[in-house]
């Protein structure tokens, strides 16, 4: 499939048509979603209006934006007005919001196709999309394989061609964990940079939206389309969206650029060679590289499973069977709510609710939730410190090429290590993005990470690029 940025422009110079490009797209669909299971309500009609109207705007000489014509994939987390949104989840059968998210509403105005929302795990929680209430998605690459999660049917959607471009979220590595089992480029922007309006929440001092693409410039499109200030969101940064495109290929002469053991510790030998071998591939490209220690991240995945699920604990309150969604009768309130809650909510969400509930009961407060948060604010200190030593920061996206359905579904903790390296940056609240650099097992992709502190996007992006040309994806 073309790059995204070759779509638009060759829409936008009229050498094709988003009506052709959507047909290639929906084309693609047809022929291995029922293999993958990536799209769980493909918007047909809705994609060939979009697209028409794109092309008689075109035809007009409009400017139709930085994204004209270009298919794009949806988390089915993210509300677009009239569309079923599920968040893979039984409790929603049947909602569709009166009301679209602002990142929905801001693709549009770029020119972009949306053309349908994907699959996930459930309340994106989860790190393989085998938690979706509607069965999983498989990895692309390998089928017999998870394509990470809970980003999962996003990722997918961009691995099989069936769209350039996707939107994920990501609360403890959800874009950049499935783009690195994936062979993409994921990024989990900076907190607050991209309005979360519309995003059903998860854990919502955690999640942020971002970009998959096959490519750095691809990637920087859309986080560039989809950034800057919305009065909708009280967490949204007072800024416009940030010059992203036009720094891709700034290169890193002159950065600092951190190797930090904690983000490659436990991870696979052959994941450990490739962030070395990157390491060599920046210091080539001009970077100085240092070596960093920063124990604090020992302690992320801890701090997580108690601050993300008691967020959620509270955000999933308003799932109770009286307002939308899913209802189960029974013969009063009370045993409507839990008879609702029982059917619509899958094990993990389920468990997720009872940790974060109990978590912050009373008694329990101080000892588990207040812990954590005095873990969170050491974590933002101890990166603050990192970067008065290095400009970016480097290590593994995961500590495994793609693992096989099953083998890690009975063990909760195996489950959530996926995550280790990931964690603290939601935690922190600041931005990363996994690169492909090299492949392991089965020739299996590897991801690598590279970290930056808040609003650090472009220097990612320029690092991430020196990369990709060096694997000769360019």
């Amino acid at each position: 499939m073309k790059s995204a940025q070759q779509i638009a422009s060759e829409v936008r110079s009229g050498v094709t048509t988003a009506i052709g490009e959507l047909t290639t797209s929906l084309r693609a669909i047809r022929e291995r979603n029922d293999e993958l299971h990536v799209f769980l309500y493909v918007d047909e009609e809705g994609a060939i209006e979009a697209a028409a109207r794109i092309d008689e705007r075109v035809g007009r000489g409009d400017d139709v934006g930085p994204l004209a014509g270009v298919p794009i994939a949806l988390k089915d987390n993210l509300c677009q007005t009239g569309i079923p949104t599920t968040c893979s989840s039984r409790i929603l059968e049947g909602w569709r919001p009166p009301y679209s998210a602002t990142v929905i509403d801001r693709l549009m105005a770029a020119g972009a196709v949306p053309v349908g929302k994907t699959n996930l795990d459930e309340f994106a929680m989860g790190s393989s999309t085998e938690n979706s209430a509607f069965g999983p998605t498989r990895n692309p690459l390998d089928p017999s394989r998870v394509p990470g999660g809970s980003s999962g049917g996003s990722a997918a959607a961009v691995a099989a061609d069936m769209t350039p471009i996707a939107l994920g979220s990501d609360t403890g590595g959800s874009i950049r964990q499935p783009a690195a089992l994936c062979g993409l480029v994921g990024m989990k922007p900076t907190y607050g940079l991209v309005s979360r309006y519309g995003l059903i929440a998860f854990a919502s001092s955690l999640d942020q939206i971002g970009p998959f693409a096959k490519n750095v410039t691809d990637a920087a499109l859309l986080l560039e389309a989809i950034a800057g200030h919305d009065p909708m969101d009280s967490t949204s940064l007072p800024e416009p969206s940030p010059s992203l495109v036009a720094h891709v290929n700034d290169g890193v002469a002159g950065q600092r650029i951190a190797l930090v053991r904690e983000l490659v510790e436990g991870a696979d030998d052959d994941v450990v060679a490739s962030v070395y071998r990157a390491v060599e591939t920046l210091r080539d490209a001009g970077a100085t590289i240092v070596e960093l220690s920063i124990p604090e991240l020992h302690l992320g995945l801890s701090a997580y499973y108690l601050i993300a699920p008691a967020e959620a604990s509270s955000n999933l309150a308003r799932y109770d069977g009286v307002r939308y969604g899913l209802r189960v009768d029974a013969d009063d309130v009370a045993a409507m709510n839990e008879a609702t809650r029982t059917a619509g909510f899958g094990d993990e969400v389920k468990r997720r609710i009872i940790v974060g509930t109990y978590a912050l009961s009373a008694g329990y407060y101080d000892a588990y939730y207040g812990q954590a948060l005095k873990v969170r604010t050491q974590m933002i200190a101890a990166f603050k410190r990192a970067y008065q030593q290095a400009d970016l920061l480097i290590g593994a996206t995961t500590p495994s090429v793609a693992f096989t359905f099953g083998s890690k579904t009975k063990d909760p903790m195996a489950m959530y290590l996926n995550d280790v390296f990931t964690i603290p940056t939601n935690l922190a609240g600041e931005a990363a993005v996994s690169v492909p650099f090299g492949t392991g097992e089965a020739e299996l992709p590897i991801g690598v990470q590279l970290l930056g502190p808040g609003r650090s996007e472009a220097r990612l992006f320029a690092a991430a690029r020196v990369l990709e040309i060096a694997e000769g994806r360019s």
